[in-house]
């Protein structure tokens, strides 16, 4: 192809029409995901070989229904098919229709059939409709539909040899335009509208121009001139944009129901009726919400329960390899920054991958397996008065686990501010990280008892504070639902597919991505600020170090105390010396008020790597060294006096004000560097830093205040 231009082709289709199959079976691994130009939404392609040293580049555009836009994604391919000048716009397009319910989804293919691209007609699901009975005469469909037909299976691979050989066809004529006997019939003043608009902004065909009448307000490759222009046009004929839709939208079914019933001969017998007598139960009223949060239990436990063994042998693994590397690097500024930075950020991103993978794993599952849709219609009303979606129930239950993989999850809802606001309530929800710092607090907390002879009182007070998590969430998905404005228009608009037993290839795929995301990604500002916080803890102002050094020294003399607690206080005064100690001091008015001293200063800074570096800074600060388990730091913590009042410094109150600051603020860079890398701005992670921060110091005052 080094004497051609290149061959960008478009995966066109509605949700849950099997692109992603189809996308997998041709680029396999020869795919990478970006974005579109100027938008956040995500721009996956691929490499396919047409023939012997010609390849072209596949575009997998987000699914849609029509070129009537609801949501963001949709908007991707208005955007794209309405701009001949766009940099990604196709030279060729595959359209893929689930031939199971080929009617239902041939609206967006009659509609870019006018927009004269060249089209291939790719009928997905061949296995499930030999299965059902379903006969399809392709050559009948291609003759009438005017574009080459293919009948295929995403999942089994059959028909993709046809499909490139067809695109082949294409290729070798791409410039051949196209014609299709399914052409819209223009009104007399949708064609004078078309004509006057073709005089501003010069476009392939009318229907190309209509669109602009539709999409002017919006459409990003109109400058203010152009778009002022079409608004007079589209205001002095009178033209109503809805009516137009609803209009072209019945003409247009009137046009293809019939061939779609003279090509394709049904069975007799009700096809369906297995997924009809599920959906009876799995989204009922009642038995529905209960088999979700069931499954979802499920998938929480696994998370839980599968991934400790992984993220122990990660954390082993780079604690041995730290361990080796300490020995045989010369001793130093290069051996620290190796094993107490490079290794910990390393480790950092990693031991998050089995979480990670585990949760794409079995939420790809339900997607293949066709539950998820269903799961978003049980609870879109609800999630919908707190300014979410149906789909946000599925990232909130799992960020209990991690938020990162949460936050990720996302991604399957298409409107905007329902997105953002489920990315901004997230980490609300207590994860996983967090349990070792309310193992240490609630025993300052709540006292050990039984009550109703079976419930632990700090079990009790454990699922208080998730419960608390959640209902913030929510709160704030209800104010943040009044603040964000948005044009696009809130509802919930999906097809419920077939039960379908799942293709593994496409899990695998999935999970692969989402891995590869978060390590190259999100790995990054991980990696910036674990370096960041070693030199802040490694080096401090002057020879300060060296002489806390010395003080700790002289001081473990005149006590006799041994090898281990000698190296326990110097590491101690170390901490308190170096720039995170000083950090922690001149915080220590800020946070005075919250009960808190410069200690815990100390511990609220380095916790920011991972909520659970809490209980290790603790350690270290308190002279534990290696005996980090819960239990020994909080008999030790207790021990600690109040230098002012001689009281325990861990009372109620301040124990009471630590846990509510670790439940609402964001202690954890790995879940913004997830949201920079989800809304591709630092203007959300930035914001939600603050507003949690805030609510978490605002919390925490009222408490000490009001328990002290």
């Amino acid at each position: 192809m080094a004497d051609r231009a290149p061959f960008n082709i478009a995966l066109v289709g509605n949700p849950n029409c099997g692109k992603s199959s189809i996308f997998n079976q041709l680029t396999g691994l020869r795919q990478k995901t970006g974005n579109f130009p100027g938008v956040t939404v995500d721009k996956k392609e691929g490499r396919i070989a047409l023939a012997a040293g010609i390849e072209a580049t596949l575009i997998d555009f987000p699914g849609a229904y029509s070129l009537y836009p609801n949501s963001q994604d949709e908007r991707i391919v208005v955007q794209t098919f309405a701009d001949p000048n766009n940099p990604v716009y196709p030279d060729a397009a595959v359209y893929v229709a689930d031939v199971t319910r080929l009617e239902k989804h041939l609206l967006l293919f009659s509609q870019l059939c006018d927009l004269e691209i060249p089209l291939v007609l790719a009928l997905n699901m061949a296995d499930v409709a030999e299965r059902e009975g379903l006969k399809i005469d392709t050559a009948v469909l291609s003759k009438l539909f005017g574009a080459p037909v293919v009948l295929l299976s995403g999942r089994s691979g059959q028909g993709m040899t046809g499909l490139q050989e067809a695109l082949l066809g294409l290729y070798e004529k791409k410039n051949g335009g196209h014609t299709s006997p399914l052409q819209y019939k223009l009104s007399a003043d949708e064609q004078k509208l078309a004509t006057s608009i073709k005089a501003i902004f010069p476009v392939a065909s009318d229907y190309h121009a209509i669109l602009l009448a539709h999409h002017y307000s919006w459409l990003p490759f109109l400058n203010a001139s152009q778009r002022t222009d079409i608004e007079a046009i589209v205001q002095a004929r009178g033209f109503e944009s809805l009516r137009s839709q609803v209009e072209e939208t019945l003409a247009r079914y009137e046009r293809f129901s019939p061939i779609v019933a003279q090509a394709l001969q049904r069975p007799t017998a009700e096809s369906g009726r297995l997924t009809a007598a599920m959906d009876k139960v799995l989204t009922h009223r009642i038995a529905g919400p209960v088999i979700f949060f069931f499954l979802m239990g499920l998938i929480f436990q696994s998370i839980f329960a599968w991934a400790t063994y992984p993220m122990d042998w990660i954390e082993q693994g780079f604690g041995g390899l730290g361990a080796w590397l300490g020995t045989v690097l010369p001793e130093g500024w290069i051996n620290s920054i190796i094993t107490e930075g490079v290794l910990a950020g390393l480790g950092g991103i990693l031991v998050f991958v089995p979480q990670i993978a585990i949760l794409f794993f079995l939420i790809s599952l339900l997607e293949e397996l066709g539950y998820m849709a269903r799961a978003a219609f049980i609870f879109d009303r609800l999630m919908r008065v707190f300014g979410l979606n149906g789909r946000s129930i599925v990232a909130l239950i799992s960020g209990g686990a991690c938020a990162i993989p949460a936050i990720m999850s996302t991604r399957t809802i298409s409107n905007w501010k329902e997105r953002l606001i489920t990315i901004l309530v997230t980490p609300f929800i207590s994860c996983s990280a967090r349990i070792p710092v309310y193992t240490v607090l609630i025993g300052f907390v709540v006292p050990a008892k039984t009550v109703g002879g079976f419930f632990n009182l700090q079990g009790l007070a454990f699922m208080g504070l998730y419960l608390l998590g959640i209902l913030t969430a929510l709160l704030s998905g209800l104010v943040l639902k009044w603040i964000l404005r948005t044009e696009e228009r809130s509802f919930l608009m999906l097809e419920l597919p077939q039960y379908r037993t799942p293709v593994l290839r496409n899990v695998a795929l999935t999970v692969w991505e989402k891995v590869r995301t978060f390590i190259v990604e999100a790995g990054k500002v991980i990696m910036i600020i674990s370096l960041v916080l070693w030199v802040l803890s490694s080096y401090g102002p002057g020879r300060k170090i060296e002489a806390a050094e010395q003080e700790a020294v002289a001081l473990a003399e005149s006590l006799q105390l041994d090898e281990v607690a000698t190296d326990d206080l110097i590491a101690a005064r170390r901490i308190e010396a170096s720039w995170a100690g000083h950090i922690g001091k001149a915080i220590e008015p800020a946070i005075r008020p919250l009960g808190f001293d410069w200690k815990i200063g100390i511990a609220l800074i380095t916790s920011f790597a991972a909520r659970e570096v809490f209980v290790g800074t603790m350690a270290t600060i308190y002279s534990i060294g290696s005996s980090q388990d819960e239990y020994s730091i909080r008999d030790r913590m207790a021990q600690e006096r109040n230098p002012v009042t001689g009281l325990p410094m861990y009372s109620l109150a301040t124990s009471l004000s630590l846990l509510l600051f670790y439940v609402f603020a964001m202690q954890c860079m790995s879940t913004i560097a997830v949201v920079r890398r989800e809304t591709k701005s630092w203007k959300w992670p930035l914001l939600q830093f603050f507003f949690m921060t805030g609510l978490a110091y605002l919390a925490s005052l009222a408490a000490y205040q009001i328990f002290s």
